[in-house]
């Protein structure tokens, strides 16, 4: 019988993408189910977003074991995620652990009662999940075959991702810095880097992920990951990042609509005057 996975990607080389694809998707589960587990244990569901960044961590690592790829393709997938997944992960730790369930999960907590421990499994738990496996395609499907080799687009694409991490680590080092002088409490962090963006961090992350998407690309079945950075930028963008921030800092913070006015949402330019 040819599976859809035959279908899709060619009967030479469907056993080890059905392989990889499988392989990451039942990690996937496995890892949410766990930590959805210790959440209930611990009644903070936040942890879903430390195990966010190794989640794709373990993604790509099960990647590279299951797959027959190109080692250079496939060490530098695997070794980039690693990098950003393990400082997001890391990142999230220290700012997040010991201050209690954020306020998104108290907010659903409240609704659903008793019933919050089985429909955070599914919708928080399990749609981060299903996230996180079609964004880490591209480190997925980049791992499966060997030709063509590692080129020009691989080279663009460590480019920029190395931009990616700086722009999110550097702006996440720059507001924890802000945050932490008591002198700026109340007021916009609009220096450094979020003087040409509102959210370095966010357009670092999509920039990651393009990067991954294009050392991906170069593999005749890569290419089709690149649904990944497209749902990961969107993401950002639309949908948890960029856009619901806004809303929420235009509605409590003094000065944030000036700062909407004159600095870019995303891609970072000179502030408008």
């Amino acid at each position: 019988m040819t599976s859809t996975t035959d279908v899709l990607f060619g009967v030479t080389t469907a056993a080890t993408a059905s392989e990889v694809v499988f392989g990451a998707a039942i990690a996937i589960a496995c890892m949410m189910i766990a930590v959805w587990a210790i959440s209930l244990v611990m009644r903070d569901a936040s942890i879903v977003d430390i195990a966010w960044g190794s989640g794709f961590v373990l993604v790509a690592w099960v990647s590279y074991w299951l797959s027959d790829g190109n080692s250079t393709r496939s060490l530098l997938l695997t070794v980039l995620t690693t990098i950003w997944g393990l400082r997001l992960a890391f990142y999230l730790a220290k700012r997040n652990l010991g201050h209690g369930e954020d306020f998104r999960y108290q907010s659903m907590r409240r609704k659903h009662g008793d019933r919050f421990a089985i429909v955070s499994l599914y919708t928080v738990f399990g749609l981060q999940g299903l996230l996180m496996f079609v964004v880490s395609l591209p480190v997925q499907l980049g791992q499966v075959r060997e030709e063509p080799g590692f080129g020009i687009i691989g080279v663009v694409g460590v480019l920029v991702w190395g931009v990616g991490i700086y722009f999110e680590a550097v702006g996440d080092a720059q507001l924890a810095r802000f945050k932490r002088d008591p002198a700026n409490k109340g007021l916009v962090m609009d220096q450094g880097l979020w003087r040409y963006t509102r959210h370095p961090n966010y357009f670092g992350d999509s920039c990651v992920w393009w990067g991954l998407g294009l050392i991906a690309a170069e593999s005749s079945l890569g290419i089709f990951g690149l649904i990944g950075p497209v749902v990961m930028t969107f993401l950002l963008v639309k949908v948890s990042g960029a856009a619901m921030l806004d809303r929420a800092k235009l509605k409590r913070k003094p000065g944030y609509e000036n700062y909407v006015a004159t600095t870019s949402g995303f891609i970072p330019r000179p502030p408008r005057r």
